[in-house]
């Protein structure tokens, strides 16, 4: 519904060089206006108009690079942290981890001046995590941490991603005892808090007390009217209903997911898509089920997401098993060798356990090296291709 002006290079450098004695003032009203814009914008993303303030992001992208890069080469923190800050929420939950690094380069010049934003930056740096830099995430933690019992807030509540990141760099068990205190306080934004105890909870294996902290969770959600709040809640409850009750959880996760991509917010369109793989091929739809988690494996593969890819290469491995295609299964589950996989989706222990049985060992091991042995993008386009002949067999079925 709006008109966007544009120029070719060429003119845009020209009509640079014209602006002659004014350019840096012009570029500094340039930054301010992005980093201004952060109260709108946020306001706008915290509202059932969510939608709204990532398709803003993405248009903008180009100029929040330009003023946040302008601004830090001018030194002038106040700007630069703002637009550090707001854009690396924005871009975690869309999966564009450029604005992650912005949020490490201006930790130096924040931390300084003590500035107020200091722990956001930190907690947005430790996603770094991501992009497989488990020991930068560590004394990025550590840093956050520090600044917070300062008592530093982080910004728009997201604090709770810090916790994840003990899951990520092989200490999940931490992430609840990192969350409880927290819980205590009574300072829950939107119960993000109390969403990430619930999956802390299951990954760590004491599921009574994870869907005792889930009960009533999605209603509290529901209330914000933040779609990623509701999304985020609901993936958490299916999660944590997914053994003991996994038709409630398949409805939980499918509500999760239609929200997420509703409202284009892919960081939860990807875990809620991960979390049905295995339970739509055992009691929903298997054709679905491949779907679902080739979407997830394309989405933190195409994001740079190497810490986490693993885990939806394990839910293929375990439903690729469970649909009789063993070799495809082993060879993919040879890559996702990982405790943290195990500890997140134990399916893949009981899928490894039936490859062995139904191929052998000698038979497994060999084709579980060949898979180790497969670059990243190697193995998605192997993933991809096993998905497709998977899904082709099952169209091919009779209805």
């Amino acid at each position: 519904g709006q008109t966007r002006y544009s120029m070719l290079e060429t003119i845009r450098q020209f009509a640079g060089e014209q602006l002659g004695g004014v350019a840096e003032d012009v570029r500094d009203a340039h930054a301010r206006h992005f980093a201004e814009r952060e109260s709108t914008v946020m306001a706008l993303w915290d509202s059932p108009r969510q939608r709204e303030a990532y398709a803003w992001f993405g248009t903008e992208m180009a100029n929040l690079r330009v003023a946040f890069r302008w601004a830090s080469e001018r030194g002038d923190v106040d700007v630069a942290a703002t637009i550090a800050t707001y854009a690396g929420i924005l871009g975690y939950l869309v999966e564009n981890l450029e604005p992650i690094a912005w949020a490490e380069e201006a930790i130096e010049s924040a931390r300084a001046v003590n500035h107020p934003r200091l722990a956001s930056l930190y907690v947005l740096a430790a996603e770094c995590v991501l992009a497989g830099r488990s020991d930068d995430t560590i004394r990025y933690r550590h840093a956050a941490m520090d600044v917070m019992a300062g008592g530093a807030e982080v910004a728009f509540g997201f604090e709770c991603l810090l916790g994840r990141t003990y899951l990520l760099t092989g200490t999940p068990e931490k992430w609840g005892e990192w969350c409880r205190p927290r819980l205590a306080r009574g300072h829950d934004v939107r119960g993000a808090l109390r969403t990430s105890f619930v999956l802390s909870q299951t990954v760590t294996g004491a599921f009574d007390e994870a869907r005792a902290a889930a009960s009533g969770l999605v209603e509290f959600a529901e209330g914000t009217r933040n779609p990623h709040a509701i999304s985020f809640a609901l993936m958490a409850y299916g999660f944590a209903h997914r053994d003991t009750e996994p038709l409630l959880a398949l409805d939980a996760l499918r509500r999760g997911l239609q929200i997420s991509h509703d409202n284009a917010i892919r960081v939860n369109e990807s875990f809620a898509a991960m979390s049905l793989g295995p339970l739509e091929a055992e009691h929903g739809d298997p054709s679905a089920a491949l779907d679902y988690v080739t979407l997830c494996i394309r989405n933190y593969y195409d994001a740079g997401n190497t810490g986490q890819t693993r885990m939806p290469l394990a839910c293929l491995a375990a439903v690729l098993d469970r649909l009789g295609r063993y070799e495809a299964a082993a060879t993919i589950a040879g890559f996702t060798v990982d405790p943290l996989v195990s500890r997140a989706f134990p399916e893949i222990d009981n899928a490894i356990a039936h490859l062995r049985t139904v191929l052998g060992d000698a038979a497994y091991e060999s084709l579980a090296r060949a898979g180790a042995a497969m670059t990243a993008s190697v193995m998605a386009t192997y993933a991809y291709d096993q998905a497709d002949r998977a899904r082709a067999e099952l169209d091919a079925i009779p209805k």
